[in-house]
């Protein structure tokens, strides 16, 4: 089973169609990663495989690709512009687990409060949030310190069927990346120095927030050990702050 490789598929596809893809730098050992669970009949391959690419506005854009069986498939899929755009983070958490499927899809705002803000990049996305909700029911509840980092245009369902991720799901998520490439073509690079502090704060509070809490931490390091899952985080998923050091 190999349930979210067309979405994959697609968006490389559909971004290759609107944007000067290049690759970025995947470290050594990341790209691919192979893992055998459980014993005797129950044994199981876990393959995780990583992609990645840049281009003038994006710095990151990368996805992370966990192919376990039936009952384990996952893809994150996540954007981050330039420290110099005032864009939000393209986000994408799709995860098939023995009891269902949870699907999160986001346009994660810098700025969630910034009402001049949510008009520019919250608002113009609202009619595709509203027309998909009516078949993907709200999720139910999340963390509230999770709160400030998702959109109010955030998808969050939790369907039963498969056949919902294969034909809802999947439209929306080329919905909201069609969306994402519209704001991306449209965005103009911030020069205030200030507009440009509050643009790195937000993107690190955004980066420190998501791999303190990685959910998929503790399935790594079962699968793959500390060392490799606490680097694949810090190190590709999550990097700006090793970038930032570099510089």
């Amino acid at each position: 089973m190999t349930l979210y490789q067309p979405f994959i598929d697609y968006a490389i596809a559909y971004m290759r169609s609107r944007l000067d893809l290049q690759p970025y730098p995947i470290p050594e050992g990341f790209e691919s990663k192979v893992a055998t669970v459980g014993k005797g009949k129950n044994q199981q391959e876990v393959l995780t495989t990583s992609y990645a690419f840049q281009t003038t506005k994006l710095r990151q854009i990368r996805a992370a690709h966990v192919q376990g069986g039936n009952s384990l498939q996952v893809l994150n899929f996540v954007i981050f512009p330039h420290l110099n755009y005032d864009l939000p983070f393209f986000g994408a958490d799709l995860v098939t687990l023995p009891g269902g499927h949870l699907i999160a899809l986001d346009m994660q705002p810098l700025f969630r409060e910034d009402l001049a803000y949510q008009a520019k990049y919250t608002q113009p996305i609202l009619p595709i949030f509203h027309a998909h909700q009516q078949h993907l029911t709200w999720g139910g509840d999340f963390p509230e310190e999770a709160r400030p980092f998702f959109s109010p245009a955030f998808l969050w369902t939790r369907p039963q069927e498969t056949v919902v991720v294969e034909t809802q799901v999947f439209a929306a998520f080329k919905d909201y990346l069609k969306a994402y490439l519209d704001f991306v073509e449209q965005a103009e690079p911030v020069t205030d120095s200030q507009n440009l502090a509050d643009i790195e704060q937000a993107q690190l509070r955004y980066l420190r927030y998501r791999s303190e809490k990685d959910p998929a931490r503790g399935m790594f390091k079962r699968f793959y050990g500390d060392e490799w899952t606490e680097e694949y985080i810090h190190g590709f998923l999550f990097d700006l702050e090793r970038k930032l050091l570099v510089v």
